[in-house]
């Protein structure tokens, strides 16, 4: 897990701690519903920087006899509970708030602290954002930034950053709904802005929750690695043709590669042995993300029932 990853985690824990004590004070002045679902949302959040940094920890552990694969997968696990927290208590809050300030909307008070706090917030969150695309334009290479979401396998920097965006926009709402309110002496606009605010929380946390969805099953690596595997072992004079290659991410540095193999029929058992060790060899030295290699000789029997 590289170091730049737990940097942002703790760039955004500090920022959002900062600034959820302040927009609650800022909600408990104006009476902004909009301001107190920001509140919620920046509590959320600091919550969830929490558990991506306990799943960091967890995923370090080392194998042991209950998980000989490792951990590596806790930080899968604790991303899909960051989303489902996004969903459940920050865009649910955020609405219900937002619904109840429309159905009974109650007069604001002073706007002038809200607009402070926010204009804070927008530069603290900006910094936050800013370190965290800026991370993940530097991991991302070639990749455009979906397919750079879609294909990575450490799920912690685009929770993140997913986060840090939601609340950028979450910001520039909250700022728009209780300016018009304000000007306009209609509170039903605070509460449109929460309702909004908790739409792009739940929009965020849907498509969180996908990404790592198929991370937590078990996603297969990258289909250029798979490749890279196939020409390493179909390069070995020993052998005939690879009849399966199946990948498996155990956690973002962690592939396990397994396979199996038509070797040639005139091997000994000392040759087959050798091989194989230096298959494993090689396709470790070129490939450090894979931890864990199998290869499977093709059994005889299986052979001739396949070119029967």
């Amino acid at each position: 897990m590289s170091s730049s990853t737990k940097k942002v985690i703790y760039a955004a824990l500090i920022g959002n701690t900062l600034i959820f004590i302040t927009k609650f004070i800022a909600a408990f002045y104006s009476g902004s519903s909009a301001m107190l679902s920001e509140g919620i949302h920046s509590l959320v959040d600091t919550g969830n920087q929490g558990l991506l940094l306990y799943g960091l920890k967890k995923a370090k552990q080392p194998p042991d006899a209950q998980f000989p694969f490792g951990h590596g997968k806790e930080i899968y696990f604790w991303s899909f509970v960051v989303a489902i927290l996004i969903f459940a208590v920050g865009a649910g809050v955020s609405v219900y708030e937002g619904i109840h300030h429309i159905i009974a909307p109650t007069p604001l008070g002073d706007p002038t602290l809200s607009f402070y706090v926010l204009g804070l917030a927008m530069l603290f969150e900006g910094a936050a954002w800013y370190f965290a695309l800026r991370e993940f334009t530097r991991s991302k290479g070639k990749w455009g930034f979906v397919e750079a979401v879609k294909r990575g396998k450490d799920p912690s920097m685009f929770v993140v950053l997913f986060e840090d965006s939601a609340a950028m926009l979450g910001l520039m709402v909250a700022f728009i709904g209780i300016g018009i309110a304000h000007y306009t002496g209609n509170p039903l606009y605070d509460g449109i802005a929460s309702v909004v605010i908790g739409l792009i929380l739940g929009g965020t946390a849907i498509w969180l929750a996908y990404e790592t969805k198929s991370l937590l099953i078990g996603e297969s690596a990258n289909p250029e690695l798979v490749s890279s595997i196939r020409d390493i072992v179909n390069q070995h004079s020993t052998v005939e043709s690879i009849n399966e290659l199946l990948t498996m991410h155990m956690g973002p540095d962690f592939v396990l590669a397994t396979m199996n193999v038509d070797f040639k029929d005139n091997l000994t058992a000392g040759e087959l042995e050798q091989s194989i060790a230096n298959m494993d060899c090689q396709i470790k030295q070129q490939h450090p993300t894979v931890k864990r290699v199998f290869i499977e000789a093709e059994a005889w029997s299986a052979l001739t029932a396949r070119h029967q």
